[in-house]
This record gives structure tokens, sequence and C-alpha cells, in this order.
């Protein structure tokens, strides 16, 4: 099994204890990383998501400035092979240019990257969570893209709507499930052995 960095990572979550991956949290620091492992990107979503232009208005948080996290993901994918996850709808990709994903298939775009949309609800997560992935390897496996009803909601707001589904807590909303850990590290290391082929 070929060494994976997960990059972005909760400390202590679903990408800790694992043989042959190195988990990069806060305290490590995920921008410092200089390979040569593939890597799993989870850079941090606040100042991109649907609710950044909110959170700038409420909290002066400037939406996109999240000191050159998702900026050293990307580069990262791009330098080592590998996938990077932000929340659908992210702001950074009209920033960082990159082609909108679809539902129900791979796209394969302009650099040779491949996107797609799937909804973490069909790898075990009690919200629908709609997930964008950018992924730098040849051939990308088949995902799930089935949506699941889901049995939780992800809103951190006390208005949210008139959903009788229960909120969930920041931790458990921001958690990885380990179905899609799996496949996400399957596809740094299909990365990896596909460079290493060539």
């Amino acid at each position: 099994m070929s060494m994976v960095a997960a990059l972005f990572v909760e400390t202590n979550g679903a990408y800790f204890g694992l043989p042959d991956v190195a988990p990069w949290d806060i305290r490590r620091d995920a921008r410092l990383y200089k390979g040569p492992y593939p890597v799993v990107c989870h850079s941090p979503c606040s100042r991109w998501c649907q609710l950044a232009y909110m959170n700038q208005k409420r909290y002066g948080h400037k939406v996109g400035a999240d000191g050159g996290m998702f900026a050293h993901a990307l580069t990262s994918v791009r330098a080592y092979g590998g996938v990077l996850e932000h929340p659908a709808n992210s702001y950074a990709w009209p920033a960082f240019q990159l082609q909108r994903p679809q539902r129900q298939s791979w796209q394969r775009t302009m650099c040779g990257a491949w996107v797609t949309e799937i909804s973490q609800v069909a790898y075990g997560h009690r919200a629908i969570k709609k997930t964008w992935l950018y992924a730098v390897v040849e051939n990308p496996p088949l995902m799930d893209w089935s949506e699941p009803a889901p049995t939780a909601q992800v809103s951190f707001c006390k208005n949210h709507g008139n959903s009788p589904l229960p909120r969930l807590s920041k931790k458990e909303a921001k958690a990885t499930p380990i179905r899609l850990r799996e496949i996400l590290i399957s596809i740094a290391r299909s990365a990896h052995q596909q460079r290493v082929a060539a």
C-alpha cells in the first residue's frame, strides 16, 4: 500500500490511526505539506460555503480569506495526485476557475482532472451534505451517485425552516463517513500507482 497524506483533516478524526495515512491537522498545518505522497484534501470551507457571505456580513470574515488553504490543497492535488473535497456550490470553484461538477458521472476538465458531485448521505452521513470532488487520477472510480433520504440536517442557524429533521452537531456535520474516506483514499492510491506505472 502506498502512503497517502490527508490534508486539512480534523484532529483525531477519521484519518487518524490508519496505516499508511499521514494526517495533517490544524496543529501540523497542511499548508506546509511539500509532498511526495498523493493527497486527500479536506480544506476548510467556512470562507467558501454558501453561508460565506452571511458570515462576512455578520462577523467580518471575508469570503475566500482562508489563509491560502484551498489554494494549497489544489496545488497539492495537482502536484502529487489524489482528490480534493469541498461543499457543493463552493465559491472556491469559480474563484479558481474550476469546472462546475454535475451529478451521476465524472466529467473530465480542460486541465485533465475529473470533477463530480455526490451526496454524502449515500456513504453513511446522516445529512444529505452535497459535495464536490476534484480528482487528479487517470481513471476515477465509480461513485455512488444516489441520494437516500436523510435522517438529519446540517444547519447551524436557529431558524432552519420547517424541516422535522434534527440538526447535527458541528462535529458530526463535519465528519467524513468511513465509506467515503475509504474511496477517497483509494483515489489517492490509484493516482500514485498510475504515476509509478507511467
